[in-house]
């Protein structure tokens, strides 16, 4: 499709205003943005996800439960793999560019209001959280699944009170701007549980469980747990993803098919459902959901750049984890799912996250890594990740490429030394940008 001039116009301007972590944690700017605008956040239910992992595919499964029982959903997640458009999707599809520079037109009046009566202009992340509230009502949608930027009390998506708040697994990370303990990323991230909601929390350290627990009674909100109120009764290998037994809040559900690799896609499946449930239970009491529906929707499940196979023969695999956490879900999945023999790391990694926490993870698994940087400007220079790569895996196993497309090469060429590519892979990972680029390079997307 040709790109619209404008569209570029548009995201040029958004790109060109700051970085949330540039400012104060505010919600003044917003809620004033959206005063102006008739506040459209109140016009539908709203489910909303935070969490150190997990939260976008999280938030597509509630999507794709929500959709198959024949409402009308607004999904808003954030970074984008490819496109800006991806973050604002309605009906299970991102806004067109005329959608999108429609909405931008429609708010931008408001924005600048809001701009010139403060000190400090709205940032990146708070221009297009309007755009999406706005682009919600005006479609209109029954309900909004919305994923938080960064934290929980203080992101912008906050002015919204959602019927259901998820809290994924939580653990550390943006210490630059967040704190830098388990409890107190928690009591941050509990900011989204509003009084009289259900929160929806999946497993969690007990530190930040304690903490969660602690909110959720001094506001009055009810509580629904991974492992006790619900959970994975029964997990198996299949060709193309796992299949799952549900222990859901209102009744079980097996024979669930999930196309998506590794552990940590059932937990996030059985917190999904959950938030569903609850979310459905005021109107429907505590019946079960229908069954047939719920296989429906985990089936037609897709999360891009979550170990996602790009190509076969040898085997490439990207990921988007950009955290320990994130990565020992990986190298888990890896051991678990394919039996290479052979496995070569493409990895690109942002420069403020922490890089040897994700080398080390990586290292059992990889046979050699190749370090690289992505289009981004914040990554980590390649010769820099390869220095810190030789302290984790020894200077023989690393190698080193300026650019994605070239380690992707010679990775593939690393991989089929053997001369047989069967059993021999590639792992594309390290960065959300890294996932997208290589995504980019090799489907064309």
């Amino acid at each position: 499709m040709t790109s619209i001039p404008d569209y570029r116009a548009v995201e040029a301007a958004i790109l060109a205003r700051a970085v949330e972590t540039d400012i104060d944690p505010t919600l003044d700017r917003v809620r004033a943005a959206l005063d102006l605008l008739g506040d459209p956040q109140r016009n539908f239910r709203v489910v909303h996800l935070t969490g150190t992992n997990g939260k976008t595919s999280t938030a597509r499964m509630v999507d794709g439960l929500l959709r198959e029982r024949r409402l009308r959903v607004g999904r808003y997640t954030s970074p984008h793999l490819r496109t800006m458009r991806e973050r604002i999707v309605i009906d299970g599809e991102p806004i067109s560019e005329e959608a999108f520079v429609a909405t931008y037109a429609d708010v931008i009046p408001y924005v600048q209001m809001v701009d010139s009566g403060n000190d400090v202009a709205m940032s990146f992340f708070e221009v297009l959280t309007v755009m999406a509230y706005a682009a919600f009502a005006d479609a209109p949608v029954d309900v909004a699944v919305i994923e938080v930027g960064i934290g929980g009390s203080w992101d912008a998506t906050n002015v919204a009170d959602a019927d259901v708040a998820v809290v994924t697994p939580i653990g550390i990370d943006h210490t630059e701007f967040l704190p830098d303990t388990v409890e107190g990323i928690a009591g941050e991230k509990a900011g989204i549980i509003k009084p009289g909601s259900v929160a929806v929390l999946a497993q969690q350290p007990l530190a930040a469980a304690e903490v969660l627990m602690e909110h959720c009674a001094e506001i009055g909100a009810t509580v629904a747990r991974e492992g006790l109120e619900f959970g994975v009764a029964e997990r198996d290998v299949a060709v193309g993803g796992q299949r799952l037994s549900l222990k859901g809040l209102r009744g079980g559900y097996d024979d669930v098919f999930l196309p998506l690799f590794g552990a940590h896609q059932a937990g996030n499946a059985a917190v999904a459902l959950a938030a569903v449930e609850a979310f459905a239970a005021p109107a429907e009491g505590d019946d079960a959901l229908d069954g047939e529906l719920v296989r429906a929707a985990f089936a037609a499940v897709e999360s891009p750049g979550r170990m996602q196979v790009l190509r076969s023969s040898p085997t490439i695999l990207v990921d988007a984890a950009h955290n320990p956490a994130g990565m020992a879900a990986v190298v888990e999945t890896v051991q678990e799912e394919f039996s290479f023999t052979r496995l070569v790391g493409v990895v690109a990694i942002m420069g403020d996250k922490d890089v040897d926490g994700m080398l080390e993870a990586l290292e059992p698994v990889l046979s050699e890594i190749v370090a690289t940087r992505n289009s981004a400007a914040r990554s980590l220079g390649a010769g820099e990740l390869a220095e810190r790569a030789a302290s984790v895996f020894g200077a023989d196993r690393v190698h080193t490429a300026s650019r994605l497309d070239d380690a992707i090469d010679a990775a593939l060429a690393l991989a089929e030394e053997g001369g047989e590519p069967t059993g021999t892979g590639v792992l594309i990972t390290g960065s959300v940008v890294t996932a997208g680029d290589a995504v980019h390079l090799l489907k064309g997307e």
